[in-house]
Parts: C-alpha cells; structure tokens; sequence
C-alpha cells in the first residue's frame, strides 16, 4: 500500500480524501498545498506536508490533484509534468458506492457519492464528477471538465475538455458541450454549446455581458 498525495486541501480534496479513506487502498494520505501558512499543519485530521516539491520528491506515492476548477488542475498538472512526475503516478478516486471500472474512469479523476455511470461511459484524465451525476450511455467526458453536484447528462453527450456544467444542469442527449464551455446551474440545454461560450438558463442560451 502506498501514500496518497492530495494536492489543494480545499473542499474537494478534503472530500476526496475521505473517500481515498473508506477506499482502503493507500497506508497514508496527506495534503499537499502551495499555501505555505498551512505546512505542518492538519486539515481535517490529515497532514499537510509541504508544496509541489514533495510530490517530485516522494516518487513512491500516488498524487491526485484536487484543485476544483479544471483551470486549476490543468495548471498543476503541467507544473507537476515539467517537475518530472510520471503521469502514471496519478491515482483514480472513486466513492465506493460507485459501480465502475478502471478503463472507464482516467488517471487522476475523481468521482464522487452517487454518481451513476450506466454503459459505455468514458471519462477521460483529471475529471471531477461530483455527487449524485448521472452519466447514461455513450457519454464521453474530455480531460479537466468538471461536473458539478446533480448533472444529468442524455445518451451519447460529449463533454470537451475543461468545460464546467453547473449544479443541476441537464443536457439533451447527442449534444456536445465544447472545451471550456460554462454551462450555469440548474439549466436544460437542448443544442450544441460551443467552445468557451457561457450558457444558462431554460432553455440554455448564450450570456452575453454588456459593456460598461
């Protein structure tokens, strides 16, 4: 069994922290942050034990990161990429209640409590798919999106990469969601949203913010 390094000692990585612990895979876990104000010191019972360098350090423990925005992630996990860490060291974090399996989830993602994946569902690297989403057939999820608590997605969905779909959002099936796209909580999107467009509402349509 082997340490588990959660980078970013924020909300989702003291969730997923928990759940690394129901999982029973790894000896330890600790938090790893960039705020030194919190090294040497405990967030929810777990050690936080320096910055990245102690990832690039401790090259017999797994790493998942943490960051809730797919932004965020993306910017760490290159910085950890330049620093030498091999991206097979990135673990896959899955609630135990969740039915999956491993081809099906990525290297460094992170499913949460009630997430259903029903079939052929795939769900590429450093994913957050947060509780109570419903993933039906076909649906594919692109690197570094982020899916908020309540998503349903329709058969066949793509979600690109670094996209962020709102709590409790809905989107038809057969629509594709494009990269870094923000689609806003609670809305019911029926057509394509291109890429790095903003959405919401019912039915979802473009925002557009007015000069001021």
């Amino acid at each position: 069994m082997t340490t588990l390094l959660v980078v970013a000692a924020g909300g989702l990585g003291r969730e997923v922290a928990s759940i690394a612990e129901d999982r029973g895979e790894h000896a330890t876990i600790a938090f790893v942050d960039d705020d030194p104000r919190l090294w040497g010191h405990h967030v929810s019972g777990r050690p936080v034990v320096g910055g990245l360098e102690v990832v690039v350090e401790r090259t017999d423990a797994a790493v998942v990161v943490c960051a809730g925005s797919g932004a965020a992630r993306r910017r760490i996990v290159d910085r950890l990429t330049l620093l030498g860490v091999d991206p097979e060291r990135f673990a896959r974090v899955v609630d135990p209640g969740v039915r999956w399996a491993p081809w099906v989830v990525g290297p460094g993602s992170v499913v949460l409590a009630g997430a259903v994946l029903t079939t052929d569902v795939e769900i590429d690297d450093h994913v957050v798919v947060m509780p109570h989403v419903t993933l039906t057939h076909d649906v594919v999820v692109e690197s570094f999106a982020t899916l908020c608590a309540g998503v349903s997605l329709g058969g066949g969905v793509r979600v690109g990469g670094g996209a962020l779909l709102g709590m409790n959002a809905s989107v038809r099936e057969g629509v594709r969601i494009g990269s870094d796209a923000v689609l806003g909580m609670g809305s019911v999107l029926l057509e394509d949203l291109p890429p790095g467009e903003t959405w919401a509402g019912i039915p979802a349509h473009p925002l557009h913010v007015e000069a001021r």
